[in-house]
C-alpha cells in the first residue's frame, strides 16, 4: 500500500521513527518494544522488525542478544568520533565539489544559505521554534555545498552520518547562535570563491565548535555504560 506521494507504509514507518530518533522524540537508552511501537506507528511487527534492523545498520537503534532493540546511546566518545568521521568525509567531498561545481552548483548553495540565513535571523531575536526548520535548512546548505563531488554513495554515506550528528545537537536542546551563522557565511563565501583550503579550515572550525557546544550543554554522557 502506498500513501498520496508513492510512499508504502513500511516506508513512512521506517521514516517516522528514523526521524524521532533524530529529533530526540525517542531518547537515548530507550526500549523499543515491538508492542509499545505496534500502537505508536500503527503498523505491524514484521514490518516494526525490519524498520529496527534497518536503523540498527545505521547506528540509530542497538540489537541487544535477548534483550531486544533500544535506541542507541549519546556519549562524548561516539560524538567526537562522529565529528572525526564527518569531517574526514566533507572535507573530501568539499575539495571534490568545489573543483568541479557549475553555475547550477553556485545557485543551490546560494539559495540553500538565503534560507538558512533567514531562519538564523528568526532564532537570533529568540524564536526558538524554528529549530527543527533550522536543522532542515542547515542540512540542505551542507548538502549543497558538497552536491557536485560527483559520487552518489558519497553523498549517501554522509547523508547517514549527519542525521547521527544532528542528533546530538538536537538533544543538546539549544541553537550555537551568531557564530553558527557566521561560519555559515563565510563557508558560502569560500565556495563562492572556490577556495577549497579555506572552506576546509572553515567545516574544520564549524565542527569542533559544534562538539564542543553539544558537550558543553551537560546532556551528554562521557561514554556508553555497559
Amino acid at each position: 500500500m502506498t500513501d498520496l506521494y508513492g510512499e508504502t507504509v513500511g516506508e513512512a514507518a521506517f521514516r517516522r521513527v528514523r526521524d524521532d530518533i533524530v529529533q530526540g522524540v525517542l531518547r537515548p537508552g530507550d526500549k523499543l518494544t515491538l508492542e509499545r511501537l505496534k500502537q505508536q506507528y500503527s503498523v505491524g511487527v514484521g514490518t516494526l522488525r525490519e524498520i529496527l534492523t534497518r536503523l540498527s545498520s545505521e547506528a540509530f537503534v542497538i540489537a541487544e542478544p535477548q534483550r531486544g532493540f533500544e535506541v542507541a546511546p549519546a556519549t562524548a566518545e561516539d560524538l567526537r568520533d562522529l565529528g572525526a568521521l564527518r569531517l574526514l568525509l566533507e572535507n573530501h567531498a568539499l575539495a571534490l565539489s568545489f573543483a568541479a561545481g557549475d553555475l547550477e552548483w553556485e545557485g543551490r548553495i546560494v539559495s540553500a544559505h538565503h534560507k538558512l540565513a533567514a531562519i538564523e535571523k528568526r532564532l537570533l531575536v529568540g524564536d526558538s521554534n524554528r529549530t527543527l526548520e533550522w536543522i532542515r535548512y542547515d542540512r540542505d546548505f551542507h548538502e549543497s555545498l558538497i552536491s557536485a563531488c560527483g559520487s552518489p554513495a558519497l553523498m549517501n554515506v554522509h547523508s547517514s552520518l549527519f542525521d547521527r550528528f544532528v542528533r546530538y545537537h538536537m538533544l543538546a536542546g539549544s541553537f550555537r547562535g551568531k557564530p553558527v551563522a557566521d561560519d555559515h557565511l563565510a563557508l558560502l563565501q569560500a565556495a563562492l570563491a572556490r577556495d577549497a583550503a579555506e572552506g576546509q579550515r572553515l567545516l574544520a572550525t564549524h565542527i569542533n565548535k559544534g562538539i564542543e557546544h553539544v558537550l558543553a550543554s551537560g546532556r551528554i554522557e562521557p561514554r556508553r555504560v555497559l
